[in-house]
């Protein structure tokens, strides 16, 4: 007999419930920071799993409908499908497994022309907005070995455009184009490949692409990350009162509030551009 969907669902979040329960208990009691990889990795195929059950995150039909029915002045429900992707990400970056995000993001569409128009309110494309958060867990947990495989895996087997258009893409902001996740992620990366004295050019990097940031699912997360990994890499240290904060998201690798990015794109500084364009092309992707 076919289960009830609504059980289904149910089930599928109290066995959430249980495997994150387990990966805390390994966090805790076992030799492995933030857990063992293969709990981490069973929680993000679930994750991923939920992401696309219909009884978990309910048809495109009934979430069209309850979009549609809410007040301007009510607190937007979260996204169930988005929340879970971000979490299997997460988990998979944690469990090491660089190519099965890949396998993921491949499965995903690219970004249309609404997600990449300057200045969109809407959330970015998926797909880009998981790879970024992926590559950022991996850098705040000190993994450059990954973080660089999964954007190089990226360039090559996901992102159809040219790595020359979108550079110009990002120096032209008369385009009307949002600058790239992806750029961001490979200049990014190539910046914590250098010494602390990049840290200006690290701190106009994430600032320019704070909008964007802004924009991201859990984005007080998203900052979260940019703060730690400026402090690991560049020893620019966050205000006490965001510290403890901050330690405590990075503890439960799911958790804290810090506030959204915001800020905008801000003034384009061609000298901190072209600093950023020649340190990716020193590492070469």
């Amino acid at each position: 007999t076919t289960m009830d969907p609504a059980e289904r669902g149910r089930l599928q979040r109290l066995h959430q419930q249980f495997l994150i329960k387990g990966l805390k208990w390994s966090n805790d009691l076992g030799d492995t920071r933030h857990g063992a990889l293969g709990m981490h990795c069973v929680l993000a195929d679930h994750c991923w799993s939920m992401s696309c059950d219909e009884a978990v995150i309910g048809s495109e039909a009934d979430r069209q409908n309850a979009a549609a029915s809410q007040d301007d002045d009510e607190e937007e429900e979260e996204d169930l499908e988005v929340e879970l992707r971000y979490d299997a990400v997460t988990h998979y970056a944690l469990a090491e497994k660089f190519s099965t995000i890949i396998d993921k993001l491949k499965s995903l569409p690219a970004p249309t022309d609404e997600e990449m128009k300057m200045g969109h309110e809407c959330p970015p494309a998926q797909r880009d907005a998981l790879l970024t958060r992926a590559v950022l867990v991996l850098l705040a947990i000190e993994n450059l070995r990954d973080a660089t495989k999964l954007v190089s895996s990226f360039w090559k087997d996901i992102e159809t455009r040219s790595e020359d258009e979108l550079k110009k893409s990002y120096l032209d902001k008369a385009d009307g184009k949002a600058p790239s996740h992806v750029m961001f992620v490979s200049m990014l990366l190539r910046i914590c490949e250098k010494d602390v004295k990049t840290a200006p050019l690290f701190t106009w990097l994430v600032r320019n692409f704070g909008a964007e940031l802004g924009t991201m699912h859990q984005s007080s997360i998203i900052k979260s990350y940019t703060t730690k990994i400026g402090r690991v890499y560049f020893d620019i240290q966050p205000p006490p009162s965001m510290m403890g904060m901050m330690e405590q998201m990075m503890g439960m690798m799911g958790g804290g509030g810090m506030g959204g990015m915001g800020g905008g794109m801000g003034g384009m500084n061609p000298q901190m551009m072209q600093a950023a364009m020649q340190a990716m092309q020193g590492g070469g992707m």
